[in-house]
């Protein structure tokens, strides 16, 4: 079960994240003060780090920046009020990964959460192989019998979803919660969709799949 630390003062939001991150299978551990905080992200060791630009103790750039100069590599996702004035190439330079301005939706909070977590996750830095197919997940490209395939940013985002969750059965709404980030898109027909262009894509025989395989009545599982 993967960590989020989240650091922030307004008590009524800090709860309400820490809900959804438990429900969504997460585990929350919540911090009011900035001070605080950076010590707990020293000592917790999270898998992430949501933090509040404005905080009580020591401010969310601060924690960023001594996060960063402290050789600390966990991916750190910013939390702003409206008013506050971001400097995007700054909260990139001080090492955050992502930045999110309030009031935020929780299932955007969630997209962004697991987007970070994909980007940052050990299995992003390494090649992966199946049947004909190698796919370097550090610089997101995939080739067969070592020709460089394009994907679309979906495509490629199912495909390292499958490769996260070798042989086990996955409906098609974790797909696309998982894939796509949030639960109400269009409908479940954009998973079957992008199953077939991957197979076609990838397998040897698109019409007599090896890898990406239907399970009747769930959704589909993945063999390498």
């Amino acid at each position: 079960m993967q960590t989020i630390l989240v650091i922030d003062d307004d008590e009524s939001l800090r709860d309400t994240i820490g809900v959804m991150l438990e429900q969504e299978g997460f585990r929350a551990m919540l911090v009011a003060d900035g001070r605080a905080g950076y010590e707990k992200s020293l000592l917790l060791k999270p898998d992430l780090i949501l933090v509040d630009l404005r905080l009580p103790g020591m401010n969310g750039v601060e924690i960023c920046k001594q996060l960063r100069a402290a050789h600390v590599v966990t991916p750190i996702i910013v939390l702003s009020a409206l008013g506050d004035e971001i400097d995007k190439v700054l909260l990139l330079e001080i090492g955050a990964d992502d930045y999110l301005v309030k009031p935020f939706g929780t299932r955007e909070l969630l997209a962004r959460i697991r987007a970070v977590l994909r980007r940052t996750s050990p299995e992003a830095r390494k090649v992966v192989h199946f049947s004909e197919v190698e796919v370097d997940l550090e610089r997101r490209v995939v080739t067969r019998r070592g020709e460089e395939l394009k994907l679309t940013p979906a495509e490629y985002n199912l495909l390292t979803y499958f490769l996260q969750n070798p042989d086990r059965p996955l409906t098609r709404d974790m797909i696309l919660n998982s894939v796509w980030g949030y639960e109400f898109f269009p409908n479940t027909r954009t998973v079957d969709a992008h199953v077939v262009k991957l197979r076609q894509k990838l397998e040897p025989e698109p019409n007599v799949p090896r890898h990406f395989l239907t399970v009747h009545g769930v959704g589909y599982r993945f063999l390498p």
